[in-house]
């Protein structure tokens, strides 16, 4: 993942910190540039300095009143979340600082655990000391691991944590940072995937059948400086109902994928710096990621970057991904590669996953590759959302079926050109970032 990009005015410091804090955007990376290399604890230190002593409530107070969502994927309030880890006598809880980023087009935790590590385990210390955790654990693919294993080594000589950290590999799976699979990760129990929907949550029962709260990097890495600076700090950037700074990927706009950070609320087409002129050369605009939605160019450039507004769309800010679609290349294709991938992905666990998404992956590979075999149209598609939506095991397959209907509606044109006038014979791509999956044919149909 390339180059660090910011909106708004950066603040480069080299002195303690201070009770201001940075001004405007961004924040999490100011005084970063493309040069991404490993903050090490003097640096952090010097930059931020310590964390001020804060007790349980007032840290609890201070994430309320700052209006702080989770910038993992689902956007809850992270002050109601923390104050919904069950405590007793008995159990303590255990924090879990989840960077798997199973999603393959975000890169933001990749940059903050290689670049900012001590950002993240800051926020994972408060997260500790507010909730009387007994455990961190810090959930990471393998590549991130030396960096936060030193990391944590520097924090041990220095003696700054009062809870010890662990460090446990992610699965390479999409669905690894689900924090249900991550959990069963940690205990070492159907690894990467998650459990069924149930009515217990796992800041219940959780790792080692303690109340666990499993939090983004990237979340904990805002924690950190609210530690630091506040709540009306960090309410100065934004909107009154959605305060603060998100990283967002963004793909399709420069010949390599870019972090940036933006103030929330602010429109999308002055996030990304686009004219209008400039909106034209794209078909689409993906938000959210695989398990998000497409969004037409011409309602994502007047849409303010809020998960309300998103949602509005059929969308969601999700880990903070946005793809851009280039206008010549062939939208239904791309569909299916990514629907192909997820199926791959599956957690195997329900008919929804198990049959519904190879039945959905096998129509969206039809209607781009061989659309006169497509028996009813898209309306067929459809009816197979229908089928698989609300019946899974987890939410997995909810979110393969929005990306399907989202594309179906945007790109609805080129729906119609596939089924009257054959597939495209476009050769440029693919832009969708997704991993190799390897496919051999058999009985007449591709098959991973």
């Amino acid at each position: 993942m390339s180059p660090v990009a910011g909106r708004g005015r950066e603040v480069r410091t080299s002195q303690p910190h201070n009770a201001l804090g940075p001004v405007g955007a961004p924040r999490l990376l100011a005084g970063l540039d493309s040069a991404i290399t490993t903050v090490g604890l003097d640096q952090h230190l010097e930059r931020w300095g310590r964390l001020p002593a804060l007790g349980s409530a007032s840290i609890l107070d201070e994430l309320d009143r700052s209006g702080l969502r989770g910038h993992g994927g689902a956007w809850f309030p992270v002050g109601t979340k923390w104050r919904s880890v069950k405590r007793s006598v008995t159990k303590r809880p255990v924090i879990v600082a989840n960077g798997a980023e199973g999603e393959p087009a975000s890169g933001k935790d990749r940059l903050l655990l290689d670049g900012l590590p001590h950002l993240v385990l800051d926020g994972a210390t408060v997260a500790a000391s507010a909730l009387g955790a007994s455990r961190v654990i810090v959930h990471v693919p393998a590549a991130r691991i030396p960096a936060i294993r030193s990391a944590v080594e520097e924090r041990r000589r220095f003696g700054l944590d009062s809870v010890d950290t662990e460090i446990v590999e992610a699965p390479d799976r999409f669905l690894a940072g689900q924090e249900s699979a991550a959990v069963n990760t940690i205990n070492n129990r159907n690894p990467g995937r998650p459990s069924f929907t149930g009515t217990r949550t796992v800041r219940e029962w959780g790792v080692g059948a303690r109340p666990t709260l499993v939090q983004n990097v990237e979340t904990l890495a805002h924690v950190a400086l609210i530690a630091r600076f506040g709540s009306d700090w960090f309410r100065r950037v934004g909107t009154p109902e959605s305060p603060g700074t998100a990283l967002l990927t963004v793909t399709g706009l420069w010949p390599q994928p870019r972090i940036i950070e933006a103030p929330l609320g602010l429109p999308l087409q002055q996030v990304l710096g686009l004219s209008t002129e400039d909106a034209g050369i794209f078909q689409g605009l993906l938000l959210g990621g695989y398990g998000g939605g497409w969004v037409p160019m011409a309602e994502a450039m007047v849409m303010p970057l809020t998960e309300e507004a998103a949602r509005e769309h059929g969308s969601s800010i999700g880990p903070g991904v946005v793809a851009l679609l280039p206008s010549q290349v062939c939208s239904l294709s791309e569909v299916s590669r990514v629907v192909s991938y997820l199926e791959s992905q599956a957690a195997g666990q329900c008919g929804p996953c198990v049959n519904g998404l190879a039945g959905l992956d096998h129509s969206m590979e039809t209607l781009a590759f061989h659309p006169s075999s497509l028996r009813g149209g898209t309306s067929r598609i459809l009816a197979h959302c229908d089928l698989i939506e609300g019946r899974g095991a987890c939410r997995h397959p909810d979110g393969v079926t929005r990306f399907v209907r989202s594309a179906l509606r945007v790109f609805s044109d080129h729906v119609a050109s596939h089924l009257h006038r054959g597939p495209c014979r476009s050769r440029i791509g693919p832009c969708l970032p997704i991993p190799t999956v390897r496919r051999t044919v058999r009985q007449g149909r591709e098959t991973k």
